[in-house]
């Protein structure tokens, strides 16, 4: 082994032997972490990342689809039910392509290919069938391309051409939509099936075309649009509620007034045609004819005025001859013809009552009639039409916000008391950890003082007599005599070698490690200065 490594090893044991048994714990599981952590980061970055190789698929596709990556060896997974299958991203294109010569996945509806197959000796009935066929397969796929649609089938009723047209018939759509889990058709999403079914056939209205769900629901309803008559009712009525209270809360104030509409509507498809007719002024006559007739009567006997008898009475004088003209004159004048057809849709507002309640301390800073006035305004008031409106000055009951007032109140007071106790909980806590901590610095302080000076004992308890002048005597009192104190014995040499040994070893740990022996030496002279 090189030197710097043998270096290198005895360094770090010696370090470690030198932890404690808590230090060596937590190296252990620091390593043991970093291991685990290693571990699981090259797991981590050695697994494929999955792309889904088809989505929304039938269960015989995918099992089809499945069979052929267990062929080919390629890792899958499967998701939403096992609709969608997931490749890792390296096999994705690969396998797509596999299944597309294969034939995979099969198409739930087929659209236009259908005419690809059908010969030139196909009856005029089989045309037409598989032209209609043709015709809801695409619109199938294409409704299923929209967000939240997993699955769709549309049905076309298309009558059969006919030279009578007043026993013609419009065509009829319907459109069966399953949703994916969780998601539900909004009714613009409606309104764009609609429109979309309808512009795709010749013929086909908007009205004529039904939207089912999965669950049953009717979405739209041939002749009532996309929402039904309590649904169009009901939100005609949240808006014109929503604007009338929020001009009102501007004018009295938020919560003085409370509005509520009722709303009639009709809910049947109106068709509608008027002719009228016209004469233009100053426009010529597309033709004219003139014919005029004139007679000449000659002298006779017979003429006079009859008599009772019916027999002419003579005048006594012979009748002049008469004459007549008559002139007749023919003219066709232009007429303008105008044909009007007005389609009145479902939903047509018949007649509404409104209703208003504004609060007595707020009416008293308003002129009710021009508070009336702009409530007509605001919610479309036609007196015509039968609507009515009712506002009343009333006082507000106070109860309800009082006791909410009681309520945050008192929530406020808990929440106060709570942030409090444990405002105090903290600080005791905080003391009673400070306390410990002290208590732990001290004993450590302490415990790491005696263990310095009993490292080295340089015989500070023991300390040598002074053998150069015994100690001086006081005087001994006249009524007592005490014997003199006898002179000091000399050190023996066992002694003198014992501080030798202790010098060299001082000596020695100097030479192996100054730092600490100069700890020691301050840990002495301070010990000795406080004495």
């Amino acid at each position: 082994m090189p030197p710097f490594l043998t270096t290198m090893a005895g360094r770090m044991s010696g370090v470690a032997r030198g932890f404690s048994t808590a230090q060596k714990t937590l190296v252990v599981i620091g390593l043991a972490v970093l291991v685990l952590g290693g571990v699981a980061l090259v797991s981590w970055l050695g697994k494929p990342t999955y792309s889904p190789l088809f989505s929304a698929l039938a269960p015989a596709d995918a099992n089809a689809i499945v069979t052929q990556l267990k062929t080919d060896n390629v890792p899958y997974q499967l998701a939403n039910g096992g609709s969608t299958i997931m490749v890792p991203d390296a096999n994705v294109y690969d396998e797509r392509l596999k299944a597309a010569s294969a034939g995979l996945p099969a198409a739930k509806t087929a659209g236009y290919s259908l005419l690809d197959t059908m010969g030139v000796t196909s009856s005029e009935f089989q045309q037409s069938v598989t032209y209609k066929r043709a015709m809801e397969g695409e619109l199938a796929q294409t409704i299923m391309a929209m967000d939240g649609v997993s699955t769709a089938s549309v049905k076309l009723a298309v009558p059969e051409k006919t030279v009578f047209t007043s026993t013609k018939e419009d065509p009829t759509a319907s459109v069966f939509v399953e949703t994916t889990p969780g998601t539900t058709l909004t009714d613009d999403q409606v309104n764009a099936i609609v429109h979309l079914t309808s512009s795709a056939v010749p013929g086909l209205k908007p009205a004529n075309v039904s939207v089912v769900d999965s669950a049953g629901a009717v979405l739209s309803s041939a002749g009532a649009g996309s929402a039904s008559g309590d649904k169009a009712a009901q939100a005609y009525e949240q808006r014109v509620s929503a604007s009338v209270q929020a001009m009102l809360d501007k004018v009295v104030g938020p919560g003085n007034a409370t509005v509520s509409l009722q709303a009639t509507m009709d809910n049947s498809t109106t068709d509608r045609v008027k002719e009228s007719f016209a004469s233009p002024s100053g426009a010529p006559a597309l033709n004219e004819s003139t014919s005029s007739e004139k007679s000449t009567g000659g002298t006779g006997s017979g003429t006079g005025v009859l008599g009772p008898d019916n027999i002419a009475v003579p005048t006594g004088a012979a009748g002049a001859g008469n004459s007549s003209e008559a002139t007749k004159t023919t003219k066709n004048n232009a007429v303008d013809k105008t044909t009007e057809n007005t389609v009145i849709p479902a939903g047509t507002v018949q007649r509404q009552s409104l209703s208003v309640a504004v609060d007595t301390a707020a009416a008293a800073k308003v002129d009710a009639a021009t508070l009336r006035d702009m409530v007509s305004t605001a919610a479309g008031i036609n007196a015509r039409r039968g609507d009515t409106v009712s506002m009343k000055v009333v006082p507000f009951s106070t109860a309800q916000a009082d006791a909410a007032k009681a309520a945050i109140d008192a929530a406020k007071a808990e929440a106060g008391a709570a942030a409090t106790a444990k405002t105090w909980r903290n600080i005791m806590f905080g003391a009673l950890a400070l306390l410990v901590l002290l208590v732990g610095v001290v004993l450590y302080a302490r415990k790491n003082r005696r263990q310095v000076r009993e490292l080295v004992d340089l015989g500070e308890q023991n300390p040598p007599m002074v053998t150069s002048s015994p100690l001086p005597v006081a005087p001994a009192p006249e009524t007592t005599a005490l014997p003199a104190i006898p002179a000091p014995v000399a050190l023996p040499m066992a002694e003198t070698s014992d501080s030798d040994t202790k010098r060299a070893s001082l000596e020695a740990l100097a030479g192996a490690d100054p730092e600490k022996t100069a700890g020691l030496l301050r840990s002495l002279m301070d010990d000795r200065a406080g004495v």
